[in-house]
């Protein structure tokens, strides 16, 4: 980057390329006209065109003289470790003379040679006063409109897709994830997308892999890459680190651990990138590596980017953070992954309420990458995975994961766009109480004619009191005709001499619940029961249970919840989210029944659920 220069007084002569500051005469700014001249002049450098004709190609195209030693030395400042630099100062060691007579001898071949470049300095002049200048003009002698066509040509080593791999090339969001079906070229996006940054000295990024092994691919297909695109690029394998003709730096390591991020304590970068983010089980080490990112250069944008597939342990996170708050390829407010709410500046802050920053997943297909998906191979081997693998790897599905209790589940069956329910269908509610985790309370009404449960409105919160939650609820389902509600039966639990129960409190506030069923068994009888809700009947092609698209967090939760290790029937015991599914599960088994006239005429009982406290009304 081209910085301001101090002038001595407002007389003195301006450097090459540069011109008077509006502001301030003696401060000298980059000519960016000028510049972009003198960059392709040093480029011509680079290629070994010689510093003469360079000099009188640069003084033409800016009007403004400049001799070849003034663009030397340019160049030693621009571009101080250029690959052709070195080479030269190598050269003139070799040749450098080393006895006295060596020296003599090159003394000789010094005096001779500025004669010899005087005595074609006179004859150009007389040449020039006699009008029969008859030698070729610099742009025939040396074409340096071909170095600019030579610099385009150089930079189309790389071209992006049309479609998702450009949209994620373009992308100006903060926070990017590229993710979905494998082979959509999403690792070589990630290679691709620093480089428009690699001219700039203060640019410092970081590309991170799970494992070292993982990293090797990328480390080789960067040397495919970046050594074509900036000429005199190195490799430094001890430092794990790409240096740039600029300066610019992009250090290319793993991190196994989340430990392993204490390593970057201390430093900052302005581009951070993740290949396969949901590698990671938990998102401690890519909160933490965000903390590193900043720059002191406002022409440097901060950059988070990551690609990954869905599937393996950080499924789950990456897809509360990424995939759950927006439609794909929208671009959003960042949110916070357990609450859901915009992250925002503080009341004390000069931008208070404004979001932080924003976020984008950009979905990729096989399709998207022709040069993968032409010839049928690697489609061929996809289609032949099993279900769950096939629909994350070729139709890059984040509905299923790895592991998930609930395979049955897909977005494009079980969720719906919400509609108008009729008054005459029967409505009830279930929910699972937290403080200092998360309370999460549904809503259903049952489709009398299949019988189906429709969970159209969902509450999920979290540092609610017993009376909080029961004013939430209350609040929610104004104009409702509730028949009953579920509650977690542990809200029973007396409280010895402090008062009532969680449930008490709600029931005396008009909140009334009856507790769910904690018997031996219930909790696999409950997973059950949802398994056969989500499946499909064949006789009338509908599912036992579907959700309105409102219901975001068990939308987000149910397809990731991990089945027991141990092979049971139950869902992992250590799956700490499982407040939504907790909630759904007390209500498949609160037996719901749409009422039908025909009950009455089959003699069919009304289920009435009696209290067995007429106090508290449980």
């Amino acid at each position: 980057m081209w910085q301001n220069k101090k002038r001595i007084n407002i007389t003195a002569k301006l450097p090459y390329a540069y011109k008077e500051s509006p502001d301030d005469p003696l401060v000298a700014i980059p000519d960016t006209v000028m510049v972009e001249w003198v960059e392709q002049a040093l480029d011509g450098l680079e290629e070994g065109h010689s510093s003469r004709r360079v000099s009188e190609w640069l003084s033409k195209k800016t009007g403004v003289r400049i001799s070849h030693q003034g663009i030397i030395n340019i160049w030693k400042e621009r571009r101080p470790n250029s690959k052709r630099q070195k080479t030269l100062a190598k050269d003139r060691k070799k040749t450098r003379p080393k006895t006295f007579a060596d020296k003599k001898l090159a003394a000789v071949k010094r005096k001779k040679s500025d004669a010899k470049r005087m005595l074609t300095m006179s004859e150009k002049k007389l040449a020039k006063l006699e009008g029969t200048n008859e030698q070729k003009t610099v742009s025939e002698t040396l074409d340096f409109g071909s170095i600019a066509t030579q610099k385009q040509t150089q930079e189309i080593i790389f071209a992006p897709n049309p479609g998702p791999q450009t949209d994620f090339l373009a992308a100006s969001e903060r926070e990017v994830l590229f993710g979905g079906a494998a082979g959509g070229g999403k690792s070589f996006s990630l290679l691709a997308d620093p480089m428009r940054y690699f001219s700039n000295a203060a640019f410092s990024g970081l590309i991170l892999r799970r494992t070292n092994d993982e990293l090797r691919e990328l480390v080789f297909k960067s040397q495919e890459l970046y050594p074509k695109a900036y000429p005199g690029a190195k490799w430094q394998e001890k430092k794990s680190q790409w240096i740039f003709p600029s300066g610019a730096r992009l250090w290319m390591t793993y991190l196994e651990r989340d430990e392993d991020v204490m390593r970057y304590q201390g430093q900052s970068f302005s581009y951070i990138a993740v290949d396969e983010l949901t590698q990671y089980a938990t998102p401690y080490s890519f909160n933490y590596l965000r903390s590193r990112l900043r720059t002191t250069d406002p022409a440097l944008p901060l950059c988070v980017r990551a690609t990954t597939n869905p599937g393996s342990s950080g499924h789950a996170w990456v897809k509360k953070m990424f995939i759950d708050p927006a439609p794909a390829g929208q671009s959003f407010d960042a949110t916070d992954i357990d609450t859901g709410q915009v992250l925002r500046y503080p009341d004390s802050h000069e931008k208070a309420g404004q979001a932080l920053f924003q976020r984008r997943f950009i979905p990729s297909k096989l399709s998207d990458n022709p040069y993968l998906a032409k010839d049928g191979q690697y489609e061929a081997n996809l289609l032949s995975l099993p279900e769950n693998q096939r629909r994350q790897l070729l139709d890059g599905d984040w509905a299923v994961a790895d592991g998930a209790a609930f395979s049955e589940f897909k977005q494009s069956v079980h969720v719906v766009d919400p509609f108008d329910i009729p008054d005459n269908w029967v409505r009830f509610r279930s929910a699972d109480y937290g403080y200092s985790s998360y309370s999460a309370v549904h809503w259903y009404a049952i489709d009398p004619a299949y019988e189906t449960l429709i969970v159209y409105r969902e509450l999920y919160v979290s540092k609610h009191t017993g009376k909080d939650l029961g004013k939430a609820v209350l609040d929610a389902e104004q104009g409702d005709s509730i028949k009953f509600g579920i509650l977690d039966s542990s809200c029973w639990h007396q409280r010895g001499q402090l008062g009532p129960s969680i449930a008490e409190e709600m029931i005396m506030m008009g909140c009334k619940w009856r507790p769910s069923d904690r018997t031996a068994g219930a909790r696999v009888a409950g997973k059950n029961q949802l398994h056969q809700r989500l499946k499909v009947d064949e006789d009338t092609e509908q599912p036992g249970i579907v959700f309105f698209n409102t219901c975001r967090q068990i939308i987000a939760d149910l397809p990731v919840i991990p089945s027991c290790p141990k092979g049971t029937d139950d869902i992992d015991q250590r799956y700490a989210s499982d407040h939504t599914y907790d909630s759904i599960r007390y209500g498949v088994m609160s037996r719901p029944r749409a009422f039908s006239p025909f009950d009455m005429g089959r003699g069919v009982p009304e289920q009435r659920w009696k209290p067995a406290d007429q106090t508290f009304g449980y």
